[in-house]
């Protein structure tokens, strides 16, 4: 308990650098075994790159240290609630526990909200507020089938 406060109190600490910086009011720190893998701040203005939120960025600096995509055996600790884009990249990471200071509410307060996100994400394609089409091209679905069936693949 007592990392995961410091833990959190650093990615609260980075947040606020990252804002004097120019980058956004958000900071993330990624922990394996007691020790600091990685850590980044909100780099979107920065980088001109709208996926550079702090937790995109830690997670991949951490998989590259690690020389592997899975990080199940990380803690992931962030200024705010993760954003829908960073949850599904903790998903794909394997991150099996996030500690948070600030949640979507306090970020919505401060204009980051993400309420309509979330909102898009239960919808169908068809349904949401930005076009979708689906066209179904039958190499589409042999790029699956050679997937299946490479004797190579590593699963994720």
């Amino acid at each position: 308990m007592e990392d995961d406060r410091s833990f959190l109190s650093r990615a609260i600490q980075i947040a606020g650098a990252g804002i004097a910086e120019g980058g956004g009011p958000f900071g993330a720190v990624i922990a394996m075994d007691g020790k600091i893998l990685s850590e980044a701040v909100n780099r979107v203005v920065l980088n001109s790159d709208p996926t550079a939120h702090a937790e995109v960025v830690a997670i991949r600096e951490a998989a590259t240290l690690l020389g592997n995509h899975d990080l199940k055996d990380c803690t992931l600790y962030c200024s705010c609630e993760p954003c829908p884009m960073c949850l599904g990249a903790i998903y794909w990471a394997g991150i099996t526990k996030v500690v948070y200071a600030c949640d979507r509410n306090d970020a919505a307060a401060a204009g980051f909200s993400d309420r309509d996100i979330y909102n898009e994400i239960n919808l169908e394609p068809s349904s949401r507020r930005i076009r979708f089409e689906k066209l179904d091209l039958p190499e589409g679905k042999e790029v699956f089938r050679k997937w299946d069936q490479h004797e190579k693949k590593i699963p994720y």
